[in-house]
């Protein structure tokens, strides 16, 4: 049994709008059904840090859940990207998950999941790109959404993983308020997608700083292959 996690799906099945005329995603849905299946077993889990597909409602992403639902292997957690419109309350995306039969889906908002040794928890988060003023409001609100999602996942005793969607350290930018949370729980390990393009792949941070690694997981960068968290 085993944790992996990627991020960035950007699944095109409710609203036409693929990712193929971008360089390096020819025939990216095939591709992620043939890699997820070829790493994951039924009774493994996998992280979807955000982005999960182009609809603009819950309604209009149906053959997208169904993708994710039935045809990759193991159990779903979602977390919220940028492009993710049909996000909506909580009680409202898991009363949609149970009344299509998706229970193999769960969605990660303001709160944790125990998995195989690990708490899984993480927000959205925001970071600004280079040179943007900064939004105080959404910030704040980002690092009280993950800073509730800690409390849940430390309450469990076991070790807080974070999986948030934008990097928290990108160019010359840090989301303080982000990294500030992180410091204050006892995070050794955050995972982040958004990012996209051999262009930009070199500006977001990975490694390890103030004894928290980072690791991007966007679909693209990982060849549409899950990457193991832990085993």
């Amino acid at each position: 049994m085993k944790v992996f996690t990627m991020g960035d799906l950007h699944l095109p099945f409710g609203r036409a709008k693929p990712m193929d005329i971008f360089g390096g995603w020819e025939r990216y849905t095939e591709r992620i059904e043939a890699n997820w299946n070829a790493v994951v077993g039924e009774d493994d889990c996998v992280v979807i840090p955000g982005d999960l597909c182009w609809a603009m409602s819950l309604s209009e992403a149906l053959p997208d859940f169904e993708f994710v639902s039935r045809r990759l292997k193991g159990r779903k957690i979602i977390s919220k990207g940028n492009h993710d419109y049909w996000w909506t309350t909580l009680s409202k995306m898991n009363n949609y998950l149970n009344s299509n039969g998706f229970h193999n889906i769960s969605i990660l908002h303001n709160n944790a999941f125990e998995e195989f040794g690990i708490a899984i928890c993480g927000t959205r988060g925001w970071i600004n790109d280079d040179g943007e003023p900064q939004d105080e409001k959404v910030l704040l609100r980002e690092a009280g959404r993950l800073e509730t999602s800690l409390k849940a996942a430390v309450a469990t005793g076991l070790e807080p993983v974070v999986f948030i969607h934008y990097p928290p350290i990108y160019g010359n930018e840090h989301n303080d308020y982000i990294l500030e949370v992180m410091k204050r729980y006892p995070v050794k390990r955050c995972y982040y997608g958004h990012v996209h393009s051999a262009l930009c792949f070199n500006k977001a941070f990975q490694g390890e700083r103030d004894g928290i690694t980072y690791r991007m997981v966007s679909a693209d960068y990982v060849k549409f292959t899950p990457v193991l968290v832990q085993e």
